[in-house]
């Protein structure tokens, strides 16, 4: 678990996590309105080479932002849907299959359709600008991914805990 004590660090912590992803990577964010799903993607966003000309906004309305970085960044937020069903007509298949990294917010609306091994982030209040990011891995690259964050992280200003799971 990675603990955040401002959204700066949230972006951080995302901007190290981006660094470490590549093609294909499939990672689900879930938790509550304000718990810093944004702010954590933004910063995957720039770790994944996109510049920092581009604005990361959430894309609520459109449901899909595509950015090109070092690969191609798919972000997804299904925050208005209110079945699976809903997206099946996106081509979602596209995208988590694809070529790029999907990030998709709200990822449990649609955890039926993510595939079997992916990489999930639930974050949490604290308090009011503190955080938690519990991070789960399903499969042997989201593991091997999740350990060298826990490395990086160990290096830097926070500290990794429990987070392979």
């Amino acid at each position: 678990m990675l603990s955040s004590g401002s959204p700066e660090q949230t972006y951080t912590w995302g901007t190290v996590l981006g660094t470490l992803l590549g093609r294909g990577d499939v990672l689900a964010l879930v938790g509550e309105l304000g718990a810093g799903k944004t702010t954590f993607t933004q910063g995957i966003v720039r770790g994944l080479g996109v510049a920092e000309d581009h604005y990361i906004g959430s894309p609520t309305f459109t449901l899909i932002n595509e950015y090109e970085g070092r690969v191609p960044v798919y972000h997804l937020d299904f925050y208005r849907i209110e079945s699976p069903s809903e997206v099946v007509d996106l081509g979602l298949e596209e995208y988590l299959d694809g070529d790029g990294v999907a990030i998709i917010e709200w990822a449990d609306k649609i955890a039926a359709l993510l595939p079997e091994e992916h990489m999930m982030v639930r974050l949490a209040y604290v308090d009011c600008s503190a955080r938690t990011l519990d991070i789960m891995s399903t499969g042997a690259h989201y593991d091997e991914v999740v350990a060298s964050l826990a490395r990086k992280v160990s290096f830097g200003t926070g500290s990794v805990t429990g987070c392979i799971q």
